[in-house]
């Protein structure tokens, strides 16, 4: 009769073990921030994000500022344009940069000034096609102003 109550844990860590690989491995790579002037309330966070499965990151937050959005800069017209979006989509194995020019995590409302040398920290929150979320804690090192992004190596 002890057959059935052994079979139920086997069961249930099988269970758990398929549900941990639904879950998408997102690395983060060449995180960093761009350092602002006193008073300055605004400033961008940009990396490259790989997935290994189909993801999308949905949100962000940092202690640092009182909002953080997703942002994509665009050409309208010859005016560059900055506007938050809902998500941006990780598909599985490829590279998403974020950018100057392009996405990148908007800090906003910044409780100081970010200077060259800091490290910021910032939370990912990662949406699976399952609808499950994640979160990526990571560091972000401050650059300064006119820091170039550096190429992703692979």
């Amino acid at each position: 009769m002890q057959k059935p109550f052994l079979a139920a844990p086997l069961l249930a860590a099988l269970v758990l073990l398929g549900s941990a690989a639904a879950h998408a491995e997102v690395t983060v790579a060449e995180p960093w921030v761009r350092a602002t002037v006193p008073a300055q309330k605004a400033t961008g966070a940009f990396m490259q994000l790989k997935s290994d499965a189909d993801a999308r990151l949905v949100s962000a937050a940092s202690p640092v500022a009182g909002v953080v959005e997703l942002h994509e800069m665009l050409m309208d017209k010859d005016v560059m344009k900055m506007s938050p979006v809902s998500g941006l989509d990780l598909p599985a194995g490829q590279g998403v940069e974020l950018k100057p020019g392009g996405y990148h995590v908007m800090l906003m409302d910044l409780k100081q000034q970010v200077k060259v040398g800091d490290e910021v920290p910032l939370t990912l929150t990662i949406e699976n096609k399952d609808g499950s979320r994640a979160t990526v804690e990571l560091r972000a090192p401050v650059r300064a102003l006119n820091a170039p992004m550096k190429k992703m190596h692979h």
